[in-house]
């Protein structure tokens, strides 16, 4: 229906014409390019970032009979699904949390997967069955991190939004959202990109295929833990651009 852009069209029309001075995204439905008078102010503490599984009468992904039905419009999801389980059938579901909730309850489909995040935001943590480790499922870029814009240059807004910024959260969804400028990522593209510190270093996971699940690539790659968002987000590009 139009993209990622969808989503957060209207709230910035309503920034850019005054009627709001800051607006709360979730960073992965935001594209990689913002509006040229528009900025990121903020980005808060992560929610856990992983997939989970609402399967009420089986519980775990392995527990699923085979060609059991999964629910999911997601081209990511799909390809994590079909390598872990290739038996499964998958089922297109679109509709909001409580309308997917709804048909897996009435037996629709045996399983749907969701975001925790969004979950967890809407007291619904405890209708996830399992949790979909990045190994299996591995997260969407940005997925579970929040974004909180502002018109550019406003710094009142920046600066009552700047408690609520986190370095972290921000520097690992920096080198994400590189990822996805490189492969010039939208929602018709199968990709993933997950960031995490491990030691003294970042490493970064990530996937991108066709839109038909074909000529999947992956990689993981380390480096010393960025100095500032700017570096990470260089980083991200790089690896991006070497699973071109």
């Amino acid at each position: 229906m139009g993209g990622k852009g969808l989503f957060v069209k209207e709230i910035e029309e309503a920034l850019l014409d005054g009627s709001a001075d800051f607006a709360v995204h979730s960073l992965k439905d935001v594209p990689a390019a913002l509006p040229e008078k528009l900025q990121i102010a903020c980005i808060p503490v992560r929610e856990d970032p992983r997939d989970v599984i609402v399967a009420p009468r089986h519980g775990t992904l392995d527990a699923l009979p085979k060609g059991a039905k999964v629910g999911t419009s997601s081209l990511r999801r799909t390809i994590a699904l079909r390598a872990a389980r290739p038996d499964l059938e998958i089922v297109p579901m679109r509709g909001n949390v409580d309308t997917r909730l709804r048909k897996v309850d009435a037996g629709e489909v045996d399983a749907i997967v969701l975001a925790r995040a969004g979950l967890v935001r809407l007291g619904l943590a405890a209708r996830a069955t399992s949790q979909l480790e990045p190994e299996v499922s591995l997260p969407a870029v940005g997925q579970g991190a929040l974004a909180v814009e502002t018109r550019a240059g406003d710094e009142r807004a920046m600066a009552a939004l700047a408690p609520l910024h986190d370095a972290y959260t921000a520097t690992c969804v920096a080198a994400e959202r590189g990822v996805m400028a490189a492969l010039e990522g939208d929602c018709k593209t199968p990709l993933a990109a997950h960031a995490r510190r491990a030691g003294d270093d970042m490493e970064i996971s990530a996937f991108i295929a066709e839109p038909d699940g074909s000529r999947l690539r992956r990689a993981t790659e380390r480096t010393r833990w960025p100095s500032s968002e700017r570096d990470a987000a260089a980083f991200g590009r790089e690896v991006g651009m070497r699973m071109k």
